[in-house]
């Protein structure tokens, strides 16, 4: 699921004969062509940077975002003293917003960009509105609700049950899933927000996995050597995502 990523202008709609500009996006892409081209001229190539908060708990969300390349949002829940836990990530597979439909649509996390990369927006409304002309675009955004809410549960679990080497294995993988090569841009920091731990504690889960040639470490990004490796460290929580997302999105999840 690999696609190059651009720095195109965010006001300017994708060109209504080049639909090549949407495969990033493979939420997007599974669209039939016709479907695709009738949402063309109200879509929107942009770019996420790294720390942009997309939207915040209790906000309508007006508009909706689909990342490509290497692109993750994530969907992070706040406690009151202003700590952070990621309860779900949003990569090229999906879209952040415009998920579900009819009335207002207040945020229940904060959305932010933990990796930056292209993405496509478009007017929540304007979705909407295409989902109730066309049965097959309401159907592909439900089926992701679906693989999404599986991803949040199986998280309750991990972060429940697993111990943070595994959690971050579990990451990883996840965010490899969708990079651009074996180079992912991260910090130790990042990590251990959306894990909600110690950075000193991802520093030593770090150090482990470098020991064992799984990872190498470079200032602000992380080289994945052994992706086989990773996998058998890692929990059960990846691979029950990823099935499951494959039975319920088959279009979506080929390359």
């Amino acid at each position: 699921m690999s696609m190059g990523q651009s720095s195109p202008d965010p006001r300017r709609p994708a060109a209504a004969s080049d639909l090549s500009a949407f495969r990033g996006n493979r939420l997007l892409a599974a669209l039939p062509a016709a479907v695709l081209r009738e949402l063309t001229p109200h879509l929107r190539q942009i770019t996420l940077e790294r720390g942009r908060v997309v939207f915040e708990p209790g906000d309508d969300v007006e508009t909706t975002h689909l990342p490509a390349g290497p692109a993750i949002i994530s969907l992070v829940l706040v406690t009151r003293d202003g700590r952070e836990v990621e309860a779900a990530s949003i990569g090229r597979e999906g879209a952040a917003g415009g998920i579900v439909s009819a009335g207002n649509k207040p945020a229940y996390a904060r959305a932010v960009v933990q990796v930056a990369g292209p993405a496509m927006a478009i007017a929540t409304e304007v979705l909407e509105a295409a989902k109730r002309r066309h049965p097959e675009i309401s159907d592909l955004f439900s089926r992701y609700a679906d693989s999404l809410l599986a991803q949040v549960m199986q998280s309750v679990l991990c972060n429940a049950l697993h111990p943070v080497e595994q959690r971050a294995c579990r990451w990883l993988l996840s965010t490899h899933d969708r990079a651009e090569s074996n180079v992912i841009r991260l910090t130790q920091q990042a990590l251990a927000e959306m894990l909600g731990v110690q950075r000193t504690t991802v520093s030593g889960v770090a150090k482990a996995l470098e020991h064992r040639g799984l990872i190498r470490q470079h200032h602000g990004h992380v080289e994945i050597l052994d992706r086989d490796g990773l996998e058998e460290a890692c929990c059960e929580c990846y691979r029950a995502v990823e099935d499951h997302f494959a039975v319920l999105l088959p279009e979506v999840a080929e390359d």
